[in-house]
C-alpha cells in the first residue's frame, strides 16, 4: 500500500519511498548506505565517479555494476587511477562490468588527478562538505525533492573550476544526497535523520 506521502510500507513496517521499495538491492543501499556522511577522499572520489556514470542512467543500472567499477578502477584509488593511459581508456571500453562510455571513462581519470591536486587547498572531502546548506529539504512526497539546488549550482562550477567533468548541478545534487550534505529522506521515513548531520 502506497500512503498518500509517497512512502511504501514494506513488509517489515518500514515506510521507504517507492524506488528503494521493490528491488532488493535498491533497499539494501536505502536502508545502510544512501544519506550517510562520506568523509574520506577514496569514498567521495568513488561517489562523485558513479553520479557521473549514472547520468542518463538508473541508479540500479550502476548499483548493479559497482563491484565491475571497483574492479575496473582500482577502488578508486586517486592515484592508481590518475595514472591510467590512452591505453587503459581502450581497454575499459571493452570492459562489459562497467558502462562503456569514453567521455566518463575520460572524467573519472581526469577527476583523479583534479582530487589529487585538492590536497593542496585542504582536500576533496573539505571542498565538497563546504557546499553544505544552512537548511535540509523536508519534503513529504518525493515530487517535492529537488533535482538541485543553489548550492549543487555552486559546487558543480567551483569542481569544474578546480578541473573536475561530468559534475553538472543536477549530478552534484544527487551527490550530495547520497553522502549526507543533505538529507532528502521523506519525512515520514524510517531513514529521516539517519545521518546525525540534521538530528
Amino acid at each position: 500500500m502506497t500512503p498518500e506521502n509517497g512512502t511504501i510500507l514494506g513488509d517489515d513496517g518500514l515506510a521507504r519511498p517507492a524506488w528503494a521499495s521493490v528491488d532488493p538491492l535498491l533497499r539494501e543501499y536505502y536502508d545502510h548506505e544512501w544519506g550517510m556522511p562520506v568523509r574520506d577522499e577514496q569514498g567521495m572520489y568513488e561517489r562523485i565517479s558513479l553520479e557521473g556514470f549514472q547520468a542518463g542512467l538508473s541508479w540500479a543500472t550502476i548499483l548493479r555494476k559497482r563491484p565491475g567499477f571497483r574492479a575496473a578502477f582500482l577502488d578508486f584509488h586517486p592515484e592508481s587511477v590518475a595514472a591510467f593511459t590512452e591505453d587503459d581508456v581502450e581497454r575499459l571500453m571493452l570492459d562489459a562490468g562497467i558502462v562503456r562510455n569514453r567521455l566518463k571513462i575520460r572524467a573519472t581519470i581526469t577527476n583523479a588527478k583534479a582530487t589529487i591536486a585538492l590536497r593542496e587547498e585542504g582536500g576533496l572531502v573539505d571542498f565538497v562538505w563546504s557546499f553544505r546548506p544552512e537548511t535540509t529539504p523536508e519534503p513529504r512526497t518525493l515530487g517535492e525533492v529537488p533535482t538541485q539546488s543553489p548550492e549543487s549550482v555552486a559546487l558543480s562550477k567551483a569542481l569544474r573550476k578546480k578541473g573536475f567533468a561530468f559534475v553538472g548541478p543536477t549530478t552534484m545534487y544527487a551527490l550530495m544526497e547520497a553522502v549526507g550534505i543533505i538529507d532528502t529522506h521523506l519525512v515520514d521515513s524510517h531513514r529521516r535523520g539517519s545521518s546525525g548531520v540534521w538530528a
